[in-house]
């Protein structure tokens, strides 16, 4: 079973769906899956440096909505799905090219464990995932060589792939994230919960192996 994910590095839905997809993988008996992750840009016109976070979404709520009120969801959901969210610590809007570089660079078989690093870098401990030093000690702490991941970051050697990965997306439709697709078959978006991810493995396996 295939399952393409489609997210962002600073949107905390697609943290808390990717932690329901590990729950979901964690009681599935079906068959063996392969989860392929895939850039989308919530906001690619951040400027390099980041926006300064509070002005940042005030601006996005037009100045009508308190920040609690954007965070209040994302704190009980990721609580129940036993992930910290510390919105206070976070000074930075960043622009997050370079993390989904780092993703690309990334071997498959430590994809996920940097991703989730990524996530609590910037969800939990306030890091700024749009600055190279960030990424590069997220990437030496899952085993990657430092000095390797600098260069590759500073040259852009995953830059044209990622933006591509991107327009690909929006060319397909998808229009927010988390959105996973299962075996080219199923699409949903939103952090659904790891029993409605089950169904819906089920569901597309079916459709899979129906003749035709």
């Amino acid at each position: 079973m295939r399952i393409d994910v489609f997210h962002d590095t600073a949107c905390p839905w697609c943290r808390i769906g990717k932690q329901h997809l590990a729950d979901a993988l964690a009681q599935w008996s079906g068959s063996p899956a392969e989860v392929v992750y895939h850039t989308f840009f919530l906001n690619d016109q951040i400027p390099p440096e980041g926006h300064d976070f509070k002005d940042y979404m005030r601006a996005k709520g037009g100045g009508q909505i308190p920040l609690e009120g954007f965070f209040d969801g994302p704190r009980r959901a990721g609580a129940a799905a036993g992930i910290i969210f510390n919105f206070e610590r976070i000074a930075y809007a960043p622009n997050t090219l370079l993390s989904h570089e780092l993703i690309a660079l990334t071997p498959p078989a430590k994809k996920a464990a940097v991703i989730d690093a990524i996530y609590k870098a910037y969800f939990q401990d306030g890091l700024d995932i749009g600055s190279l030093n960030v990424l590069v000690g997220i990437a030496s702490a899952n085993g990657l060589d430092a000095d390797a991941t600098r260069e590759s970051l500073m040259q852009h050697r995953y830059r044209d792939e990622v933006v591509a990965e991107a327009e690909e997306a929006r060319r397909l439709g998808v229009t927010g994230v988390p959105f996973f697709v299962i075996n080219n078959a199923l699409a949903f978006s939103g952090a659904q919960p790891a029993s409605a991810m089950l169904r819906a493995f089920e569901q597309a396996e079916e459709f899979t192996l129906v003749p035709r």
